[in-house]
């Protein structure tokens, strides 16, 4: 394929955050915050956690997001890459007019809206948009 035109390339404002799945949450935020020093944004400072389901670190212009509460599955809990998009719906429309199959809307909090796509070799990516 050419390259991307100008208006392709401003669908993506920058990677947002890694989502990591993990099945010890306790023991992987003592790995990201003790050993690798890396600052937990939310929930911060809790003194377990145990039972979070999601904690997110610190580490510059991207997230790493640990998402926990199920068993491992190899290859279907495979690491996701998030990308940041102003306006979703606008977003949206022009990576199905680029012939990526996008999944349907998903709002997983309060005020954020995704959608998961793939890659030419199957690799999911998600589009987020925090709504206003």
């Amino acid at each position: 394929m050419g390259a991307a035109t100008d208006s392709t390339q401003r669908i993506i404002l920058g990677l947002k955050e890694i989502i990591l799945y993990v099945s010890d949450m306790e023991a992987q935020v003592a790995f990201y915050r003790d050993k690798l020093g890396l600052r937990v944004l939310h929930p911060s400072g809790l003194d377990s956690y145990r039972d979070e389901y999601w904690v997110v670190f610190d580490t510059g212009q991207c997230r790493l997001a640990l998402h926990g509460g199920g068993e491992r599955d190899f290859g279907a809990d495979a690491p996701k890459i998030v990308f940041a998009v102003a306006d979703f719906d606008v977003a949206l429309a022009r990576l199905i007019a680029a012939e990526i199959n996008m999944g349907p809307e998903r709002s997983p909090a309060p005020g954020v809206r995704v959608s998961d796509g793939k890659d030419v070799e199957g690799n999911v990516f998600s589009i987020e948009s925090d709504v206003p």
